[in-house]
């Protein structure tokens, strides 16, 4: 369990899923597919979802670029956190949004899988988050140009090693889309 007290509650993370980050994305329609069968879960079942939104010079706020994709729809009252590092915590409110909601696990998806996923995941593990990356609802584009493997190694190189992720107090994993568990400790 989580290394914070009296914080039994389980949230979806919904990473950078906005147009200008995953026009170009690997298998685009299916993770945001996944994403999308996880966001309506999570409101079934009364866990909560946190909708992360990044924001720089190539992704302007108002833009086209910078909003959420439009197969995906944030509910009026669900916290939606602005970002401008690849790790989802760092200046922003994440921290007192989970706390105030009883969150010490959390259930990540989105984009990009080698950049904010990465990111977002250590920083919350670090941060004495449980941390649960499901395997098929992350993406990121291609890189090869500048010297990354194909985007379908990155996918399945992170989904490798955050299955092995072990610290004191705290559980890291993966999970398909068809078997998360929200209620799960």
């Amino acid at each position: 369990m989580a290394t914070h007290d009296n914080r039994p509650n389980t949230a979806l993370l919904v990473v950078d899923v906005q147009n200008g980050v995953v026009a170009g994305a690997h298998q685009r329609a299916d993770v945001v597919a996944n994403v999308g069968g996880l966001v309506d879960k999570a409101r079934r079942e009364r866990i909560p979802v946190v909708w992360v939104q990044h924001f720089d010079e190539e992704l302007a706020k108002g833009s086209d670029e910078w909003q959420i994709v439009p197969e995906l729809r944030r509910a009026d009252g669900e916290p939606l956190i602005e970002k401008q590092y690849g790790d989802s915590f760092e200046d922003t409110d994440l921290e007192t949004v989970l706390a105030d909601l009883g969150i010490g696990r959390l259930v990540v998806v989105g984009a990009q899988t080698d950049a904010c996923i990465r990111s977002t995941l250590h920083g919350a593990f670090v941060r004495g988050y449980d941390a649960t990356l499901v395997s098929d609802a992350h993406t990121t584009e291609d890189q090869t140009a500048w010297g990354a493997p194909p985007p379908a190694q990155v996918i399945a190189h992170t989904n490798l090693y955050w299955n092995f992720q072990t610290a004191p107090g705290r559980t890291a994993g993966t999970v398909e889309t068809k078997d998360v568990d929200f209620r799960a400790s």
